[in-house]
């Protein structure tokens, strides 16, 4: 049997929905681009299916390319935000859903399945087959990861704060972001044997965001792990943040993102 659907830290997001709104970066639009590319959907008028809104994140460009969206969140807060902020950008429907339990009804097939930064809390036992069932003949799954790397150059501050999280007990024993080169795609394996879908194809970004002390407890504050710390845990850890950060020349901290954007064809 598989898992259970949105239980344990998956549902901590939905505590903080309007942080989550303010705090979460958006995504590059070359990965956008690239996706239409890739999976043939360079003109108007696809239907996609979008596994886990958050708040609209990447949902925001999918509509920027034209494409109608059906997009499923199962946090009732976090699609309310969601439906808010994508008023009038676009043929959009916010469905309050777990993907692997939404029912789609009438629904015609669609042209492409995407998930951003969602896919792995979902069950791959149900998921895939999922994904293949939801999709038109030749349609495509699109999965993309996000990671915080550290690239030759990045900012120190990353590795010299694991001291903090080692304190209060949320330390991980890395040390701090690795660089992206030694991140590798971390849905290639499973795509590709599930059975459903191709090989996929595989395109990288790094980029890079600014935050200042108010702006980077912000965006901890919509992690998981962070939510679900004790309030000891969290006072502590925040605090030693803060006085990190207002202590450099900047008073800021420069964050490195790798987002991997996998493609993969449905097999017929």
């Amino acid at each position: 049997m598989g898992q259970e659907p949105y239980v344990g830290l998956a549902t901590t997001f939905d505590t903080a929905a309007e942080l989550y709104q303010r705090a979460r970066p958006g995504y590059p639009r070359q990965l956008f681009a690239d996706l239409a590319a890739s999976a043939g959907l360079g003109t108007a008028g696809a239907r996609v299916l979008e596994v886990g809104t958050g708040t609209g994140q990447a949902t925001r460009g999918l509509l920027d390319r034209g494409w109608s969206v059906v997009t499923l969140e199962p946090g009732r807060e976090l699609a309310a935000v969601a439906r808010r902020v994508l008023a009038g950008h676009g043929d959009v429907d916010v469905v309050v859903s777990p993907f692997e339990r939404w029912e789609a009804g009438d629904q015609r097939p669609f042209d492409l399945v995407f998930a951003a930064t969602s896919w792995h809390w979902l069950d791959p036992q149900v998921a895939y087959r999922r994904a293949a069932e939801l999709l038109r003949p030749g349609g495509h799954l699109a999965i993309v990861a996000t990671e915080h790397v550290s690239p030759p150059g990045g900012d120190d501050f990353f590795r010299q704060v694991q001291q903090v999280y080692d304190e209060v007990g949320m330390g991980d024993g890395q040390g701090g972001p690795k660089p992206p080169e030694a991140i590798a795609a971390p849905d290639v394996k499973a795509i590709g044997g599930s059975g459903f879908f191709a090989q996929p194809i595989v395109h990288r970004y790094v980029w890079s965001q600014d935050y200042t002390a108010e702006e980077y407890l912000a965006l901890l504050s919509t992690y998981s792990g962070h939510i679900a710390a004790s309030p000891w845990q969290r006072k502590t850890l925040f605090t030693g943040i803060q006085d990190m950060i207002a202590a450099r020349p900047s008073a800021t901290v420069r964050k490195h993102y790798l987002n991997t954007l996998q493609i993969a064809q449905r097999i017929d």
